[in-house]
């Protein structure tokens, strides 16, 4: 196969700029909100009130039972149908960060759980409520144990963000799409699409590693 150079080269920054404006952005607020989610419901699934942890308890179940591309299919093609319609870009926000919320709650419920119970005997024997308790010593540790999780979750995040371009979101696969249609040189611009990709993951990987030698010291020794 001949490699047409320049045609990659013309194509790097439209793609890449599809990357900066599009895939990390939508990565990144659905990652923060997705977050908010599950710490909700995996203190949810640990209450002791059987109905609040059923409630969690489904949620995961829907959305970890459930394809993610449904899941946005639903939200995007289907909520129109009960009069709720949603421009792309938020539809895609809600889809990914539901998505994330039910697989990170599972991986916060075991950091949390992996905490020793010494811990909450030692917040309480300093007079510390459960909730400072919570916030001061457990949830501290239980990050470390959650970061590689927690990690790999946002990592697998923006390759799923691809996705998105079945809800007409323009981000950095729509955008390699648009220039494959055109050029008719789909094997080149695809694959020019993937090492991108790579190098955005390669570069969440250091950050990863970076992250848990600065939780390292909350590890309860």
């Amino acid at each position: 196969m001949t490699v047409d150079w320049n045609l990659f080269l013309d194509s790097l920054w439209p793609i890449t700029q599809g990357a900066l404006k599009g895939t990390i952005p939508l990565s990144l607020i659905s990652f923060v909100i997705g977050l908010a989610i599950a710490l909700l419901m995996a203190l949810m699934r640990l209450s002791g009130n059987a109905v609040i942890s059923f409630i969690a308890r489904a949620y995961i179940s829907a959305i970890r039972g459930t394809p993610l591309l449904v899941q946005l299919f639903v939200i995007f093609y289907g909520l129109p149908s009960i009069g709720v319609t949603l421009n792309p870009w938020p539809s895609a926000v809600i889809a990914f960060s539901l998505n994330v919320g039910g697989y990170a709650a599972e991986v916060i419920r075991a950091a949390i759980l992996s905490v020793p119970k010494g811990q909450w005997e030692a917040g309480y024997t300093i007079g510390m409520s459960r909730t400072l308790t919570l916030r001061r010593l457990i949830l501290p540790q239980a990050a470390r144990v959650a970061v590689p999780p927690l990690s790999n979750t946002f990592i697998s995040l923006v390759k799923d963000t691809s996705l998105a371009s079945v809800v007409l979101v323009t981000e950095a696969f729509r955008k390699a799409q648009e220039i494959a249609a055109f050029s008719q040189e789909f094997m080149l611009i695809y694959i020019e699409a993937a090492l991108i990709y790579w190098v955005i993951c390669l570069v969440l990987s250091m950050g990863q590693t970076r992250l848990e030698r600065r939780f390292d010291r909350y590890v309860a020794r």
